[in-house]
């Protein structure tokens, strides 16, 4: 157990384990994706809108299980230059004491949540669902303390497989006629199945507990850190409510499902980064040289890859949603382009966690996490009389307002300006406003008459062809490329190592 406590060992920049870290991460979110998008595909087709909006209006109310409870604790351990098995016991015991509250407390709530929607269904829907707070708390140190060591490739293995596990018990329930249920017992069986993943790589046992002060500072930490994930919450989840409560189960289902192919594209992009680059840059906090060199090449390899996929998707998503999910969700197809504009703003934003994190000023992440929330739901409340749509589009414009503000605020601390920004993401930024216009007429020129698939198709390849010819072809831009064939040359042989020699 000595490699996962004690004191943190050191690292270059994100070379070595950081870097394998990485390709570990981004290869694992990558099959966690691709799966997501495969249980879509099939889910799409057995279930109705209506109850995909059954559950998205329990979600936005038990959606925030893993966020909650575990205090934020995670990223803390992470950053944490020492630390001891009694005081992570202490850590998990809170954890599972927070999880136990919240399952009772918002399977108690379920008859106002049915009343507050007007649909009785959901009494029930929602202490299923709470059983995410139980299950998510068993597993959360064990995560953390894995995180820790720099076991990145067995963090993607356990994802990888809770998430299949769960995506096949979910679509055979949907074959089996169980309708909304199938949905519910995928949320709440996905936690159950990473906790067990994280107990069996980490055969760490919690044991007597010992409350010292590091660990109440880990705690005061943490709760930054819960503080700026529940405003984002709030923030994602107000819209949600807002619908299911204004025109009911049908639209909020559609909205749902447009929403959940952009986070799941975004949780592949961005959130596999997070917890690798916190690691690398945590190492670095006192090398500032160091540290700014090894950010800008994270920030590069966001801009570069996560904003072309954005554009392209603003250009195809009505393509995409039809494609995939069939004719009857076309509606969702307008509400993912919608969100595609704001993915590359928040993206940019997304990357401002690795500072506030690594630089232990989680209380600045929570201020800004509140005022970015309290900002969408302005947006929120101007838009609601005009449909999803403008919902949607306020949404967007709220996190492109609020781009410039949210980096300069981040950066201040460790000497980081707008100009640095602008000079990483630049000449990525000007070659996907030149494909992504290019695209756009091609769209509306040429492809207005073809199928579903021809368009898109053609369009993803012609953005594709566009993006790389300005980016690499006239602006030079080589980095982001070499830093990919790297993490790739450093990750393929350990994820597929060869047979030891007789």
């Amino acid at each position: 157990m000595s490699h996962f406590f004690g004191r943190r060992s050191s690292d270059q920049g994100l070379g070595g384990r950081s870097v394998r870290g990485a390709a570990f991460s981004v290869i694992g979110r990558a099959a966690v994706g691709l799966a997501q998008f495969g249980s879509i595909l099939i889910l799409a087709r057995l279930l109705s809108p209506e109850e995909y909006g059954l559950v998205a209006m329990a979600i936005a109310i038990t959606g925030f299980a893993q966020l909650l409870v575990d205090l934020g604790t995670r990223d803390v351990i992470v950053q944490q230059e020492n630390i001891t098995e009694p005081e992570v016991s202490a850590l998990f015991w809170i954890n599972l004491a927070v999880g136990l509250g919240f399952a009772v407390l918002i399977t108690a709530a379920g008859p106002a949540i049915s009343a507050f929607y007007r649909e009785p269904r959901l009494t029930m829907i929602v202490a299923a669902s709470s059983t995410s707070f139980i299950f998510a708390s068993l597993g959360s140190q064990h995560q953390a303390l894995l995180q820790r060591a720099g076991m990145f490739r067995e963090l993607a293995m356990i994802e990888a497989a809770a998430t299949v596990a769960s995506i096949i018990l979910s679509v055979g329930l949907a074959v089996g006629g169980f309708g909304y249920w199938a949905l519910t017992a995928r949320q709440a069986s996905f936690f159950a199945f990473l906790s067990a993943g994280m107990w069996w790589y980490c055969r760490w046992l919690p044991g007597k507990p010992a409350f010292t002060r590091n660990v109440r500072s880990m705690i005061r930490q943490g709760m930054n850190l819960v503080g700026y994930s529940l405003s984002e919450y709030f923030g994602r989840s107000a819209q949600r409510v807002a619908i299911g409560r204004g025109v009911g189960a049908r639209v909020l289902g559609l909205y749902q499902n447009a929403l959940q192919i952009y986070e799941n594209i975004f949780m592949l992009l961005i959130s596999s980064l997070h917890s690798v680059a916190v690691s690398g840059l945590s190492k670095l906090i006192d090398d500032p040289r160091e540290f700014k060199r090894a950010w800008a090449n994270g920030l590069s390899m966001v801009a570069f890859y996560a904003m072309p996929i954005y554009g392209a998707l603003a250009v195809t998503g009505q393509d995409l949603v039809v494609i995939l999910l069939g004719p009857k969700w076309s509606d969702s197809g307008y509400l993912l382009s919608i969100f595609a504009v704001r993915g590359i703003p928040q993206a940019l934003l997304a990357t401002t966690g690795w500072l506030y994190v690594s630089s232990a000023r989680t209380d600045r992440w929570m201020r800004w996490g509140w005022f970015a929330s309290l900002t969408q739901l302005v947006a929120l409340l101007i838009a609601i009389p005009f449909g999803t749509n403008v919902i949607a589009a306020a949404y967007s414009a709220s996190m492109i307002i609020l781009l410039l503000p949210g980096l300069a605020y981040a950066g201040k601390p460790l000497g980081l300006k707008i100009s640095d920004y602008v000079a990483v993401v630049w000449q990525p930024f000007t070659a996907c406003a030149v494909a992504t216009v290019c695209c756009l007429c091609l769209r509306i020129a040429v492809l207005s008459h073809s199928t579903h698939l021809a368009r898109f198709s053609f369009l993803v390849t012609s953005y594709a062809i566009v993006y790389l010819l300005v980016a690499v072809g006239v602006l030079r831009v080589f980095k982001p490329l070499q830093i990919l064939r790297s993490l790739l040359r450093d990750a393929v042989p350990r994820l597929f190592p060869r047979p030891a020699a007789n």
